[in-house]
């Protein structure tokens, strides 16, 4: 009968190779001294060969064993390899949930460096004002700017986005107030349709306004932002957002900045994929942290 190889006596070939003594070896390895002696019988057995000689004081290689010393460290190599390639690749679909304002102009343009450490990642990206239901799986993670009060989910806050007001050079030129710093009643400010009177930015432009109507009603951030560019009037934006649009500040500090919250499923917090997008995302956002929160100095 052919005696098969087992790759794991190979450890214990190393372990009491380095080691001298049975008793030191069995420690390392984490095993009892009678199963290092039956897994080196095995080995023996299995390759015909006497690979130590065994003395009143150790184990010392014999020349066969001497032979196989460099053959068995190559194992232990390709092993630790195949084990750190295990551990890092990562391959599969995530759904991720975020808000337009954030998914394109912060999400996407850093994405190109998770798809290359991880080639076999695919990510869908799900954007619009529909809230995403994470107990539903309609998505597998959300990065959402309301924190969640109910369902299991686990949750982390990984930064602030700081709202201003802000207008472009050409209103602001042509304002009847020559304050810098704050609002006049002459102001022409941009808002929200009434669906969206719940957002705080929405909220502080109502109590601005104290009944006078707003120059432009929008439903999305991006119209909001395309309307102030066009000169039409002062209207309340991320800082990152106006920056990158070129408008100038008027008000830096309004009340209104909104914690930004990774959320998940806590049934899916230990998938390898979903952590490793977890992760990335939740170390963009930290490093960005400062440009998201605070108007440029």
């Amino acid at each position: 009968m052919t005696n098969h190889l087992h790759w794991d006596d190979a450890r214990v070939f190393l372990a009491l190779a380095r080691a001298g003594t049975l008793t030191r070896a069995a420690k390392q390895l984490g095993v009892g001294t009678a199963t290092m002696i039956r897994r080196l019988d095995r080995l023996e057995s299995a390759l015909g060969v006497k690979l130590f000689s065994r003395h009143q004081n150790g184990y010392f290689l014999t020349d066969e064993g001497q032979n196989l010393l460099n053959r068995a460290e190559g194992l232990e190599q390709a092993g630790q390899a195949f084990g750190a390639t295990a551990m890092h690749e990562v391959a599969g679909h995530v759904r991720l949930a975020t808000a337009e304002n954030l998914a394109n102009p912060v999400i996407i343009p850093a994405l190109e460096p998770l798809y290359e450490a991880h080639p076999g990642l695919t990510l869908e990206l799900i954007t619009g004002t529909q809230t995403v239901n994470l107990h539903r799986r309609d998505a597998d993670l959300a990065v959402r700017m309301v924190k969640p009060t109910h369902g299991n989910v686990t949750l982390r806050r990984i930064g602030t986005l700081g709202f201003g007001l802000y207008g472009s050079a050409t209103y602001l030129a042509t304002r009847s107030t020559t304050a810098t710093s704050s609002i006049h009643e002459s102001d022409s400010l941009i808002g929200w349709v009434e669906t969206h009177n719940h957002l705080p930015s929405a909220q502080w432009i109502t109590r601005v306004l104290a009944g006078r109507p707003a120059k432009l009603m929008t439903s999305n951030l991006s119209s909001q932002l395309a309307a102030a560019q066009a000169g039409l009037g002062l209207a309340v934006l991320p800082h990152f957002l106006a920056r990158q649009s070129g408008l100038q500040c008027v008000m830096p500090q309004l009340g209104v900045d909104q914690q930004i919250w990774l959320v998940m499923h806590s049934d899916l917090v230990h998938s390898r994929r979903i952590r490793v997008v977890a992760d990335y995302l939740i170390t963009h956002f930290e490093k960005n942290a400062d440009s998201l929160a605070h108007a440029e100095s």
